[in-house]
């Protein structure tokens, strides 16, 4: 009697389940009665074999569990994975063709089986013996693999590279014979060609080129004074006075009639080249001697000239130089009110400095210097930190970090970002030939920020850069 009220008890509490599994097996046993003609036969395969999942999950959900078994618990669990692991991998019917499909070419049909010769297991066409190709491995590049890399393709078109020098040393040739024509009571110096592209750090292209124009002065009647010492208060910054005005009164210097307040004025002077780029020189003769058209830039405050060639377009910037007590001196005026002040520049000495090292110990500070200027190129919100201020923070690393191999290239060029980052943050670089000069002083506040937020981005992810 006992066993008796046991067993009713557990039909009892099973009744609710064992009438939903009935309800659930005839629509089970409907939908697998009317699939063939629903979904096709290979749809009711998949229905057929996900269906037989499903009944045996409940079948063993609602079983007696065999309390004696210990293992009987494992068992179900690893019966239950079985039939899960059966439902993934039950075969997709085959997607219905669409229309674009059927411009696609055919496989091509498999080769007939010869009497006695086994069938591919592979499914393969390819006839026997034939080498199998193997998919190469994928290979992760190192951060030195990847400068190397990048630095191939930094090189500058060799028709840029030899059809821009002749092209500009041309235009140099035509505008010396004007001055000397046209300005016989200037003696101004030979013209010579000066720019990354003759000193074999140009990158991408060769767009720009700068004509150097020598202001040749008697020392006896000219002295330099350190913009320390002036308004400005700016050490790369300097004028030219006229001396000895008692013994060699005014009209004594071919170049007085440019001076403002007894200072050679760096402002006259461009003015008066601006004139004559402008209005006085037959460019379109020129040009059309030269097979190509100059059109000099009216608007700026530089003398430049843009160039169009059928093979290049070049822009040539004029700079009117002076080199006194081991100086060389820019007519590039600050902008404001101060006219008479010439900009010291370092680029002569930076090069033959950095190859001066390079030689020594055979190193690639040019790479790193030219990969950097690429990137500074290719980032708008770089492109006043490309040339002198990357070139100086090479040369402060080259004192305290002597080992630049071509081995060593990836960590320098960490070490440069770095260094960059830090300067940034400061708002100051030092110039490594007048540690007075700041060559951050020109740069905007909202620049400075926007250079180190992207080059501190890049510390921990350097390859972001050569995308």
């Amino acid at each position: 009697m006992a066993v008796f009220w046991q067993q009713r008890g557990r039909r009892q509490e099973n009744g609710g389940l064992g009438s939903v599994i009935d309800g659930l097996g005839s629509v089970f046993d409907v939908l697998l009665a009317n699939a063939r003609l629903v979904l096709g036969v290979s749809g009711a395969a998949v229905l057929a074999i996900a269906t037989l999942a499903v009944k045996r999950l409940i079948d063993r959900a609602t079983s007696p569990r065999d309390e004696g078994d210990p293992k009987a618990e494992q068992k179900s669990l690893e019966e239950s994975w079985q039939d899960l692991a059966l439902i993934k991998t039950t075969p997709k019917p085959p997607k219905k063709q669409r229309r674009e499909d059927l411009s696609e070419p055919l496989l091509s049909p498999a080769r007939p089986l010869v009497p006695g010769e086994a069938p591919d297991p592979r499914g393969s066409s390819a006839p026997l013996g034939a080498p199998q190709a193997k998919p190469s491995p994928l290979r992760c590049l190192t951060l030195q693999e990847k400068l190397l890399s990048h630095s191939n393709q930094l090189a500058v078109p060799e028709i840029q590279v030899s059809l821009v020098p002749q092209l500009a040393r041309s235009i140099c040739t035509q505008l010396q014979n004007f001055l000397r024509s046209k300005c016989p009571e200037l003696p101004f110096g030979r013209l010579f060609l000066s720019g990354a592209l003759l000193d074999g750090l140009e990158v991408l292209a060769a767009e720009h080129i700068h004509l150097m124009l020598p202001v040749v002065l008697d020392a006896g009647l000219w002295s330099l004074i350190s913009g320390e010492d002036t308004v400005v208060r700016n050490p790369q910054y300097w004028m030219i006075k006229r001396i000895d005005l008692g013994y060699f009164p005014r009209g004594c210097s071919p170049w007085d009639r440019f001076t403002v307040g007894r200072y050679l004025s760096s402002s006259v002077l461009n003015e008066t080249l601006h004139k004559l780029l402008v209005a006085s020189i037959n460019w379109p003769a020129i040009g059309g001697l030269l097979g190509c058209a100059i059109h000099p830039v009216v608007a700026s405050r530089e003398l430049k000239l843009e160039v169009k060639h059928d093979q290049v377009d070049l822009s040539i910037t004029l700079f009117p130089v002076v080199e006194m007590e081991d100086k060389v001196l820019l007519a590039v005026p600050p902008e404001g009110l101060v006219e008479n002040l010439w900009l010291e520049s370092f680029y002569r000495a930076e090069v033959s400095r950095v190859k001066e090292l390079d030689a020594g110990d055979s190193g690639a500070r040019q790479l790193c210097l030219r990969i950097l200027n690429g990137i500074c190129r290719s980032q708008p919100c770089l492109h006043k930190l490309g040339g002198s201020p990357v070139t100086h923070v090479i040369l402060h690393l080259s004192d305290t970090a002597p080992d630049w191999a071509e081995e060593s290239l990836a960590d320098r060029f960490q070490q440069v970002l770095e260094e960059l980052v830090a300067s940034l943050e400061k708002g100051v670089l030092p110039s490594y030939f007048n540690p007075k000069i700041n060559l951050f002083s020109r740069l905007l506040e909202e620049e400075i920020d926007e250079m180190g937020f992207v080059l501190y981005r890049a510390i921990s992810e350097p390859e972001v850069l050569l995308k």
